[in-house]
């Protein structure tokens, strides 16, 4: 199955990779960008990679024999990174990559439920072994509370008209159905985007609890770093994308005190250096080979 890795040649770069050095990929998917760096840290670099997804990671194991025990592929949210550093005995690492995005496979395969264009159970389970699917989320939540987080993690502003169509339409088990619904309650508004973009978008993020994730990893990811180190995150959407920048600004300062505060009174350090305010974002070439690379952001910053 074909994987194109996101901003592939911009991550290398910026992750300041060289040989010897210890690496982890937070979210290995088919294993794209972590081919990349085991062979830029050759001949005795390693590299951890996790990932959630089973059916990834034996696709990442494959592409990745040739480095033998130079890799190690856990089933593992990004999340429980500290854990896993210390079965290995890694007690600092010299990078960090994450790749936020939801791979091709994932998305084309109707099994998975991801797609709304594609007819399938409303799954969009990341980790197939939690119990707990879309399903469950779109069937058995209040009104409100699909309203809430519809608006919340989809920043969709038509999100009670759409809970009140899925409340009129339950059961529903199905990814077409419950986007034709979706269309109908919010009726034919110009935009580039489906109608159902932003409450698919979340339902996959309650569903797998992305963003708490996120919040849990990045000062994890922080404490786990070498001076010098680097962390890379690649971010799809601004939720994802609004909370590693404020992580990095604010990691950036000594005084995070309010500005009404005329004396510093917190004692904050700042451990980390910026190395592109801007985000870095995928050239016309890029998006013309692969289109769902268009709205990826690579923010990086190094540990002081």
């Amino acid at each position: 199955m074909q994987h194109i890795p996101v901003l592939f040649h911009e991550v290398l770069d910026t992750l300041n990779l060289f040989p010897g050095g210890l690496y982890v990929d937070g979210t290995v998917g088919a294993g794209g960008h972590a081919l990349g760096i085991l062979k830029a840290i050759s001949p005795e670099g390693k590299l951890l990679g996790l990932d959630r997804d089973p059916a990834a990671l034996e696709i990442a194991e494959s592409r990745l024999a040739e480095f033998g025990s130079r890799v190690v592929l856990i089933h593992s949210s990004y999340s429980n990174l500290k854990s896993h550093l210390n079965n290995l005995n890694w007690k600092t690492v010299d990078g960090i990559l994450l790749d936020l995005g939801l791979s091709s496979m994932q998305l084309d395969n109707p099994e998975r439920g991801f797609s709304f264009r594609k007819s399938g159970p409303l799954d969009m389970r990341f980790d197939l072994s939690q119990p707990f699917s879309a399903a469950d989320l779109v069937n058995e939540s209040s009104k409100e509370d699909l309203a809430n987080l519809i608006y919340k993690y989809g920043e969709e502003r038509y999100s009670r008209k759409i809970a009140d169509a899925i409340i009129a339409n339950r059961p529903l088990e199905d990814t077409e159905e419950l986007a034709d619904i979706i269309k109908s309650a919010i009726g034919n508004r110009p935009s580039r985007i489906h109608p159902a973009t932003r409450t698919f978008q979340a339902l996959r993020i309650a569903v797998n609890q992305e963003l708490k994730a996120l919040e849990a990893f990045l000062p994890t990811a922080l404490d786990a770093l070498n001076p010098g180190g680097r962390l890379a995150v690649i971010a799809f959407h601004s939720l994802e994308d609004r909370i590693v920048k404020q992580f990095f600004r604010k990691e950036s300062k000594d005084c995070i005190c309010p500005p009404e505060i005329p004396q510093c009174v917190c004692e904050h350090k700042k451990q980390l250096k910026e190395i592109n305010r801007r985000p870095i974002r995928p050239e016309d070439k890029e998006i013309l080979a692969n289109p769902r690379a268009r709205s990826a952001k690579l923010r990086v910053a190094e540990k002081i």
